[in-house]
Order: C-alpha cells, then sequence, then structure tokens
C-alpha cells in the first residue's frame, strides 16, 4: 500500500471538475451564471458538437484587471464571499472563479477580458490545467471565455458524454432557462455558427416565453402574484389556466431568486393546486419566480446547484400551494374540462373497434348502431353517439354530464376480429378445456343491463359476467393499434389542413431520431423548418384534432423510454398505451346493442382477459357457484 500523500493542485482540480463539469452543458451553465453575476445585458453562447470541442460565452458585463484575471483561476478564488457569516446572504448565482479553475483544468481554455477604466484587455491561455500564455489585448469591456476540447486531459469522462445531437439539445434547453429567468438580458445562442435562437431584452415575460417557447404555450398562461411579508416571500410568473395539461414536467420551471431549480417542495405544491383542475397524471406548464430571503435557502446542497434546500419548508409550501390555489379560483372557467381543440389530453384520442368512426368502405370500423329513440321498451334505451371528443369528466361531475350528440350513425355490420388473433378454425371447438366460463362461446349470451354506466352485466349458458366497459374498451383499441403497427400498411388519413408543430431542442432530436417508425404507424410528419415540424397524416384511430396534443405526449414518452431498434414493438406497445388512456367514460352512454358489439370484439381479442393496465376486463360467477351460495338446490 503506496504512503499517503497531499494531491497536487492540477488533479486536485480536475477531480472537482468531475463534481461541477459533469458535461458540457454545466460549462455553459458556469459561465452564464456568472456572466450575469458580472452584470451583463448581453450575452451570446457559441458552440460546436454538442460543446465538446469548442464553447464561447461572451459578455458585456463588468470585466476583470489582469490581476483579477489570474487570481479567478486559483482555487477558491471569489468576489463574493469575505467572511463565514456570508455564506447565509449569497444573492449571486455562482463566485467568480469558483468554476474556472475545473473548467481550465480539463480543457484548452482561453480568457479574455477587460474592466471599466482599463485601456486594453487581459488574454489568459491555459491547457490541462498548465498556465501557457498571458498577455494584453484590444477588446471592449466584457469578458469573452472559450473552451475548446473539454476533457481532453480526462478522456475517461469524455467517453461518457451523450452523442452530439443531445449535448446540444440540453445546452439550448439551458440556455432557454436561462433566458427566461432573465428577461431583462439579452440572449444569443449558436450552434456551428448558425443562429439557435435570438431574444432581445424583453420587459414583460409573456414576450419572453413566446419567443423562446412559443405564442400557442402563452395563450395557455395566467398570471399568478402573491406575496407574504411576514415570511418574505413574493411569488410570481404565469401558470396554466385548468383543463390545460402536459404528459412530462419539462415545461413546470420554478425560479428561486431567480435561479432555476429542481425543487420537490414547489413541484408538489403546484401539483397538489391542481389536483381535480387536470387530467390524473399530467403536469400543469408554469412559470413561477420565487423570492425569498437568501437567508432562508441553501443554494449548496448540489455541487451542480440544480437543487435547493429551505429552512421552513412547510411554510413554503402552503404558501405556494394557497397563491395558485386563489389564482385558479379567479380564472375564467372553461366551457369543458377537456383540453382546447388541437391540444387534447391521450385520454381522448380514438375509440375502438365498436365506438370508433367508418373510415373506408373496405375498413371494417365499428360504430354504434343506429337505435330508434322512441323505443322505451325494457330491453332498450335511447341511444347517444360518443362524441369524437367527450369531455374529460372530473369523477365528481361524470353523473351530471350529458351528452351532446344525438345523432344515430349507421349501425356496424360483420364486425372482425384482430388479425392477431384467431378464436377457431371453421369447424374446430372454440375453447380448451379450462378455459373460463366467458371464453367458452358466446352464442348463448344475454345482456341484462347496464349498471352505473360502467358495467354490463350478462346472462350465459354458465354463469353470470359482468364486463368492465372501459376496461373492455380499452383492450379492444390496444390490439387494434398493435395490429395496426405490425401491418405493411396500417391504414391513415390525411389532414385536409396539415398541422404545424414547433418543439423544444430536446423533442426534435427524440422525433429525428424515431421518424422512420413513426411514419411507419399510419402518420406522416415531416420536417418544416428549424425546430418546426408538418403533421400530414395521422392514424385512424387518432382523431385529426388531437393530432398535436398527442405527437408531443408521444415523443416525451419515446424520450423517457429511448429505445433501440430491438425496442420497437415495446416503445409501441408504450404508445398504445397512451393511446387508451382514456377510453370509455362513465359520461358516455351506450345503446345495449353497442355493448354487445364491444363484447364481441373483446372476446375476438388475443388477451382479453385484462387491460393494457393489467386490470380485469370482466368477473364472472358460474351457476355452479351460485348453487353452492344458496345451499344447493
Amino acid at each position: 500500500m503506496s504512503s499517503i500523500r497531499i494531491l497536487s493542485d492540477r488533479v486536485a482540480n480536475q477531480i472537482a471538475a468531475g463534481e461541477v463539469i459533469e458535461r458540457p452543458v454545466a460549462v455553459v451553465k458556469e459561465l452564464v451564471e456568472n456572466s450575469i453575476d458580472a452584470g451583463a445585458t448581453r450575452i451570446e453562447i457559441e458552440f460546436r458538437n454538442g460543446g465538446k470541442s469548442y464553447i464561447r460565452i461572451e459578455d458585456n458585463g463588468r470585466g476583470m484587471s489582469p490581476d483579477e484575471a489570474l487570481i479567478s483561476l486559483e482555487r477558491h478564488a471569489t468576489s463574493k464571499i469575505r467572511k463565514t457569516a456570508d455564506l447565509n446572504e449569497v444573492a449571486s448565482f455562482g463566485f467568480r472563479g469558483e468554476a474556472l479553475p475545473s473548467i481550465a483544468s480539463v480543457s484548452r481554455f482561453t480568457m479574455r477580458t477587460r474592466a471599466e477604466g482599463w485601456t486594453h484587455g487581459t488574454e489568459i491561455k491555459i491547457n490541462g490545467g498548465k498556465l501557457i500564455e498571458k498577455k494584453d489585448c484590444g477588446m471592449p469591456v466584457g469578458t469573452v471565455i472559450e473552451v475548446a476540447q473539454l476533457f481532453n486531459s480526462v478522456p475517461a469522462r469524455r467517453k461518457f458524454l451523450k452523442t452530439d445531437p443531445t449535448e446540444t439539445a440540453h445546452i439550448t434547453y439551458n440556455s432557454r432557462l436561462f433566458a427566461v429567468a432573465n428577461p431583462h438580458v439579452a440572449f444569443r445562442v449558436l450552434e456551428g455558427g448558425r443562429t439557435v435562437f435570438q431574444s432581445p431584452a424583453c420587459e414583460d415575460l409573456r414576450d419572453r416565453i413566446a419567443e423562446i417557447w412559443g405564442r400557442s404555450l402563452v395563450e395557455d398562461l395566467i398570471p399568478v402574484e402573491a406575496s407574504d411579508a411576514g415570511l418574505g416571500l413574493h411569488l410570481s410568473g404565469l401558470t396554466a389556466k385548468p383543463g390545460v395539461g402536459r404528459s412530462t414536467r419539462r415545461e413546470l420551471v420554478t425560479l428561486v431568486n431567480r435561479r432555476p431549480v429542481d425543487s420537490r417542495t414547489l413541484g408538489f405544491a403546484v401539483l397538489d393546486a391542481y389536483h381535480g383542475r387536470i387530467q390524473k397524471g399530467r403536469y400543469p406548464p408554469a412559470f413561477l419566480f420565487l423570492e425569498i430571503q437568501p437567508r432562508d435557502v441553501d443554494v449548496n446542497v448540489h455541487p451542480a446547484k440544480r437543487e435547493v434546500r429551505f429552512r421552513n419548508e412547510g411554510s413554503i409550501r402552503r404558501f405556494v400551494l394557497a397563491a395558485i390555489s386563489e389564482t385558479l379560483q379567479h380564472a375564467p372557467k372553461p366551457t369543458e374540462v377537456a383540453p382546447p381543440p388541437g391540444r387534447p389530453h391521450p385520454a381522448d384520442f380514438g375509440r375502438s373497434d365498436a365506438f370508433a368512426r367508418s373510415t373506408e368502405p373496405s375498413e371494417t370500423v365499428g360504430q354504434l348502431p343506429e337505435v330508434d329513440s322512441t323505443d322505451h321498451s325494457p330491453d332498450s334505451q335511447p341511444e347517444t353517439r360518443i362524441s369524437p371528443n367527450p369531455p374529460a369528466a372530473h369523477p365528481d361531475q361524470a353523473d351530471a354530464q350529458q351528452p351532446e350528440n344525438n345523432k344515430s350513425p349507421k349501425p356496424l355490420t360483420n364486425p372482425s376480429p384482430p388479425p392477431a388473433s384467431r378464436e377457431a378454425k371453421s369447424g374446430e371447438a372454440a375453447t380448451k378445456p379450462g378455459d373460463s366460463v366467458a371464453m367458452r362461446g358466446h352464442s348463448g349470451w344475454r345482456l341484462i343491463t347496464v349498471l352505473r354506466r360502467q358495467y354490463a352485466l350478462f346472462d350465459t349458458p354458465n354463469g353470470l359476467v359482468m364486463l368492465h366497459l372501459r376496461h373492455a374498451d380499452q383492450r379492444v383499441r390496444f390490439e387494434r393499434i398493435l395490429n395496426d403497427y405490425r401491418a405493411s400498411a396500417p391504414p391513415s388519413q390525411r389532414l385536409l389542413i396539415p398541422q404545424p408543430i414547433e418543439l423544444e431542442p430536446l423533442a426534435v432530436e427524440t422525433l429525428r431520431a424515431h421518424l422512420e417508425l413513426i411514419n411507419r404507424q399510419g402518420f406522416h410528419i415531416e420536417a418544416f423548418g428549424r425546430n418546426f415540424y408538418r403533421i400530414e397524416a395521422v392514424p385512424t384511430w387518432l382523431e385529426p384534432e388531437q393530432a398535436e396534443g398527442f405527437v408531443r405526449d408521444m415523443i416525451d414518452l419515446l424520450r423517457q423510454r429511448g429505445g433501440s431498434r430491438k425496442q420497437q414493438e415495446l416503445i409501441w406497445q408504450a404508445v398504445a398505451r397512451l393511446a387508451v388512456e382514456g377510453s370509455y367514460q362513465r359520461s358516455d352512454a351506450l345503446s345495449h346493442e353497442a355493448v354487445e358489439q364491444l363484447m364481441e370484439a373483446l372476446l375476438a381479442c388475443q388477451t382479453p382477459h385484462t387491460a393494457p393496465s393489467g386490470k380485469p376486463t370482466f368477473n364472472e360467477i358460474s351457476w355452479a357457484e351460485w348453487a353452492r351460495r344458496f345451499g344447493g338446490d
């Protein structure tokens, strides 16, 4: 065993760099924070190859004198702290020079800076932690830092970096967060000489969000403003209208003293405020600025300062929850709980064989049968067609809502089972020994009634079967989508007016990686400019007005799961589950004939016993069991 000794400063800096500089986006984050602390009103970010080969951060803030420039490259050099008590009053984003020695130790580092009052600037070059050159240079007031060949001296760290497009997407997303957090600062981001986005200084937060995240998002946001003088808290920003949700948290941005952070306290407070106001499993888009006394928050609990810790988390959670809840109570009430047209929830996507519209004459797609609305016999009931966009009602309102569309479509004729399932060949028994009551054939089945708009009770020769309408519909639709995936040419429908869709960089990279797979499944999506795509066609199981929202959610799902070519079917199974999350609702009114058709379609499925979520589609009690319960004949 070797003897204990103190590491050299160069090795210590490289080890420290592993805590602070995990990937190129961390370099950008540290340098942009230094620029903001220096009072910059204009920041330019340029990078190449995802930041691996080149990063440049230029600002017009307060520069440094020659001596300060050298000192900033020493470990523990800072202009923000003088004594221990200052740690409780940190109001800056970072310490000028805090991350510079770590960055310089794992790259080819060049810094040019000039302070006010100096006639010339200072240029310093470092390679792998070694000082190469220091000289005077001409430049305006401000600082320019160039980082080339990141991790050139630590190749083991370089191999853990992701692909160039992925690293590019992280840098762009992080830059957008800083732009939203600092509307008074003009930002320009360039990749390989091309402008990714450019935003001048804005007085209104709405204008900055519209430039960076898109105008359509701003239309879904309402202002929030609240203060608590006793706690020293102030909350401002924009939050989603009731009923507006996203499939991921990426648009739920929380900032503490204008620092973008991941905070469970703030995140859960926002989600609790939207309980009952958005679909379950959805996340409201929001851009919330919490101003708090620096002594009441610890920003140094994480090496990269991505997380913060509050001194009194309970009080802050209650304050944020109350502020957003009050804002939502006074928000304009939507006409229906469902998302607005063009931005639906996956719960509204497509209907199953028994509920879908007819698409092509050669296709056998189920519809509700035609029923005489004047027939009031005990075995029939007025029939209402399910709207293509049913209101996704809150559970407390489900029984109070009534369907709006009372038109009777054409009856279903000869529904065909999914190609992947085969109940029985001609002349052969349809079941095997040991099959359940429901699977022994349904020639003698009779629908008794529909209970609570959720269950259907069937009388069969072997017993009573209770069918769960929602779970059954999900199974039928799930297998139909998977059968379309396996088909060589799944049916699709072209949109009369193509729908443009603007995506953030990470979403663009995910869509580009999976575009071939998606377009083979009945979609037709093509590039329409930088970060813009156009939806030309969608599968027949997806309503055209729901295309944009579904594509966004599908991209988020693909990004979370990733996946290689070997995982494509697993990915598409997840997409199918996304499409059937909210099929039949208790507020939907079905005719008895439509329920019977759903039962027939379910029994034609390959796995009829459970919904895609694993929940049972039906339950049965045999006549022998009834006899046993009643003590025999």
